[in-house]
């Protein structure tokens, strides 16, 4: 009778309705509607494409199947779709009105409907098919035996038509496989902009043929091959995302210079003897590949025929690889402190009565224009580019914020009311390793700004932003995801979806999912713990990565200078990512405890108490064969002592004075040890 009950109730709760509450998607579609009933899967489970789509349709739809048949272990009978109308008899009927075209203000909108027999994807173009088909990827539900999809109507479209990645290639180089992986995720997440930064002062990573000289010298042999490039942009473009190439000038000039020094800013003083000089008469500066992060000097002679005769070239050579409508030249961080010392450069900027070295840059970017215009590209730039001259036609990157003095989403609100499109990143930079709710809360759209309907038009969107100083083709992933995600449905969903505590529950499966399509973010936390802990067992290692978070911003970095870009990677803070995974839970302990001191919520506290305790000294026996381990000890201690001494509060028999106890809380919020912080400082002062 008992088993026979627990049948009932398992059917029960299988046929039972499913509550919004339940399902993960992310970004949260525009509407959903759920109904009684589910269509449930078979190895019948077939597909049909009808109307006019592009032909990215056939595998976008192949590659749903396999993840689906992945997901499930049916074993699907349909394999490859190769045409339109191929099973008109298909449960799954997909149909475009046109074909989707890659780049801004397309229609990305879909209508998904599925009933018990049925299911149906209604979208104006493929690339709101390809949208439609991952929202229907995870709505997908499960019970004891079978996999089902509940019957419902979703209506969907996006808030901002530029949802982007940024992916700095140039400081670490990052392979193809690393470039493609994440393309794939950004179309399970409905962004449809890859930015590849491709040029810094520490490396140029794009084949050139004509100028073979920038590979040669300034790319330590690792770039993209014009071929690979070619792919990428194809294999792009077949997930419906468009690629926007970046070439940093003026400034981030270094590997540029290495191989071009004559069309440098610099001047050097001669000491006697001959010298090579440039065009212009002065000798020329000799420049190497910047091995550090920051700031330098290096920048382009915006006085010298010859920087735009070069760029002009480039251009010629890089703007055919990249089908997309816009290119970004950068921009940003030029301090001039080589063009203030050249006099050649001063007399040029009164001959021409440029005031300012913002105003010579201005010159310098609006010569660029012509350049791109000619391959059809629009220019794009990072803010230091907008002053009152700067063509209308120019986009705007707006990234500062608090962090550089500027209020938050100024340099946005100044840049469309001054009549430029824009697009937004402050707020959105991930490689700062902030936490997730810090860039979910951020939108685009600033709280309170005055902006007209025109105005708000200009908001093009944002872009997550992911500087690579401080990440290798094996942690990128973890930097990126799944924050990125949440960013994802900022740039997606409505402008009231802002439920952490839906996010972050959303977002918990949308994380494990970006594993099909070879996201690495989870799986090579492990490669890491195995270095650390010398191939001992890692639980007690893992388990410390669970309240230790990386240091943000850039103070793990101090000066730029204690990594160099061929510094290792493989430590204990690269293993850390941000919301490290106990600090909630603790801190949902606490404030549980704290409400109503109960014997259950003691023991709640108490439990994570002895944990630590425990992983101390786990991780004291491994330290014994494995030196990685010493760097983390003494903030293992640290939380250790604090953990003992909280014990005994919990219990009234702490014998410290209160002064004593602060002092011994304060000690965990050490930032001097392996690189991270203990993410349960706070949630330790709320207890005392």
């Amino acid at each position: 009778m008992k088993y026979l009950l627990v049948l009932l109730l398992a059917g029960v709760t299988a046929s039972a309705q499913v509550q919004k509450e339940q399902l993960n998607l992310m970004p949260w579609p525009q509407s959903v509607v759920l109904n009684d009933g589910n269509f449930t899967l078979t190895k019948n489970f077939k597909v049909n494409i009808t109307g006019n789509p592009n032909a990215r349709i056939f595998g976008g739809v192949t590659r749903f199947l396999r993840r689906l048949d992945g997901r499930t272990g049916i074993f699907f009978e349909q394999g490859f779709i190769t045409k339109l109308n191929e099973v008109p008899t298909a449960e799954l009927q997909i149909n475009c009105s046109k074909s989707g075209k890659i780049g801004l203000y397309e229609d990305e909108s879909y209508h998904l409907e599925i009933k018990q027999n049925k299911i149906t994807i209604n979208a104006t173009s493929d690339l709101g098919a390809l949208h439609g088909l991952e929202t229907l990827l995870q709505i997908m539900q499960n019970n004891n035996n079978s996999f089902y999809f509940p019957v419902s109507k979703v209506s969907d479209f996006p808030r901002f038509t530029w949802r982007g990645l940024m992916v700095d290639a140039a400081r670490h180089f990052q392979p193809v496989d690393v470039i493609k992986r994440n393309i794939d995720a950004l179309a399970a997440m409905k962004m449809n902009v890859l930015h590849w930064h491709l040029v810094d002062d520490q490396g140029w990573r794009i084949e050139m043929k004509k100028h073979p000289k920038l590979i040669e010298k300034a790319s330590d042999g690792m770039y993209y091959t014009q071929e690979e490039i070619k792919n990428i942009v194809k294999y792009a473009d077949e997930r419906g995302i468009l690629i926007v190439p970046e070439i940093d000038v003026p400034g981030h000039a270094s590997a540029i210079l290495t191989a071009y020094p004559e069309i440098g800013s610099k001047v050097i003083t001669l000491t006697g003897g001959t010298s090579e000089k440039n065009i212009q008469g002065t000798a020329i500066a000799t420049y190497g590949i910047e091995r550090n992060a920051g700031i330098f000097s290096p920048t382009l002679d915006p006085s010298n025929p010859k920087t735009y005769q070069l760029l002009s070239e480039l251009f010629d050579e890089v703007c055919p690889l990249f089908p997309g409508a816009y290119f970004h030249i950068g921009g940003d961080e030029n301090e001039g402190k080589d063009w203030d010392s050249n006099p050649k450069i001063q007399e040029f900027k009164k001959k021409n009565n440029l005031t300012t070295n913002h105003e010579l840059q201005t010159y310098f970017t609006m010569k660029l224009i012509p350049m791109l215009k000619k391959h059809g590209k629009q220019l794009m730039g990072w803010e230091e580019i907008l002053t009152k001259n700067m063509s209308k036609d120019a986009i705007i990157h707006a990234w500062r914020g608090p962090n550089e003095g500027v209020v938050a989403g100024q340099s946005l609100i100044e840049s469309v009311k001054k009549g430029y499109k824009t697009v937004m990143s402050n707020g959105y930079y991930v490689d700062l390793l902030y936490p997730v709710a810090s860039h979910y809360l951020n939108d685009p759209m600033p709280k309170g700004a005055n902006l007209t309907a025109e105005e708000k038009a200009r908001v093009l969107g944002g872009e997550a932003t992911m500087w690579s100083e401080l990440v290798s083709p094996a942690t990128i992933d973890s930097r990126l995801w799944p924050r990125t995600a949440a960013i994802a449905e900022r740039l997606w969903s409505a402008e009231d979806i802002t439920d952490l505590a839906s996010m972050r529950k959303r977002l918990d499966v949308v994380s494990f999912r970006l594993e099909e399509l070879g996201i690495t973010h989870l799986r090579n936390k492990d490669v890491i713990l195995r270095n650390i802990s010398n191939n001992q067992k890692i639980d007690f290692v893992e388990e410390f990565t669970n309240v230790c978070e990386p240091l943000k911003g850039y103070k793990r970095n101090k000066g730029g200078t204690e990594y160099q870009m061929y510094s290792p990677l493989t430590l204990f803070a690269d293993a850390c990512t941000p919301d490290a995974k106990d600090s909630l839970a603790f801190d949902a302990a606490v404030a549980e405890y704290l409400a109503s001191k109960t014997p259950e919520n003691k023991a709640k506290v108490a439990a994570f108490f002895n944990k630590w305790i425990a992983v101390n000294k786990g991780l004291v026996e491994l330290s014994a064969n494995a030196p990685l381990i010493q760097h983390i000890l003494p903030l293992s201690k640290k939380l250790n002592d604090a953990s003992q001494e909280l014990l005994l509060v919990l219990d009234n028999k702490s014998t410290l004075k209160g002064e004593d106890l602060k002092n011994l809380i304060e000690q965990i919020n050490s930032k001097d040890h392996a690189d991270v912080e203990l993410s349960v400082y706070e949630s330790f002062k709320k207890l005392i």
